[in-house]
């Protein structure tokens, strides 16, 4: 199944260093043994915002390798970012979250594929992500339906950054947007590198969570992090 780099929000990421770790070690290596515990879930929560978007925690969900529960903010029934509450302390897990992460932003849906070397945290994760969506559909429909002129309002705006050549390579975003706050953040170009794999999803959070391009740089990937920000900045000037 072909994936979208779009990892935003991926964002979400749980804001882990994920850059420590090599990507490749999904398809060499499997989750290495931990104490078992009985897997079981708790209720699952959420809240709204005025912005119209809809933040629900997921239920938290115990694997043989720990605890896994993730955060999802909803437009509407549009997933828009996804965060990690918790998750193993595991190098597959770590190298793992950010693909689930874009794979459920593309799917926009818990129907994702299980990511090799991870299984048991795929699990935990689409069960998570499953209850969360469940939990927002029921709050969808027990609200009321917006008038015209508040669905015009919220109704959002996609906005592509500049290109910038880096010395790694070409970054660039595409930002949506709901009258103006950020929605979300996908990557059209960056540089095929691990550690600007690892970097996205931290820059995207942040992002989602300052609003604006003043942002910190990652560590271990500064050049991509500062083309990114150019490129969003670029984006928000151009949105107006």
């Amino acid at each position: 199944m072909k994936r979208a780099i779009p990892v935003v929000v991926l964002s979400i990421a749980g804001l882990v260093p994920v850059w420590m770790y090599e990507p490749s070690a999904l398809t060499s290596t499997t989750e290495s043994a931990a104490p078992a515990s009985t897997p079981s879930a708790s209720a699952s929560s959420s809240s709204g915002s005025s912005s119209g978007s809809n933040v629900v925690k997921g239920t938290t969900v115990n694997t043989e390798k720990g605890a896994v529960q993730v955060q999802v903010t909803f437009s509407g029934e549009q997933i828009t970012a996804v965060k990690m509450l918790q998750q193993p302390n595991h190098p597959q897990t770590t190298a793992a979250v950010p693909k689930l992460i874009a794979e459920t932003l593309e799917a926009q849906s818990a129907d994702i594929d299980t990511v090799s070397g991870a299984t048991i945290t795929s699990d935990g994760y689409r069960e998570s992500l499953q209850a969360a969506i469940d939990d927002n559909a029921k709050t969808a429909s027990a609200s009321p339906s917006p008038s015209a002129s508040e669905s015009s309002a919220s109704a959002s705006q996609t906005v592509d950054g500049s290109t910038v050549n880096t010395e790694k390579g070409a970054v660039q975003v595409q930002v949506t947007f709901a009258g103006d706050k950020i929605t979300a953040v996908n990557m059209l170009q960056q540089p095929n590198h691990p550690q600007t794999t690892a970097a996205v999803p931290k820059l995207i959070a942040e992002t989602l969570e300052a609003q604006s391009a003043d942002i910190d740089t990652v560590s271990g990937a500064t050049i991509t992090s500062d083309g990114y920000k150019e490129s969003l900045q670029a984006a928000i000037d151009a949105k107006g």
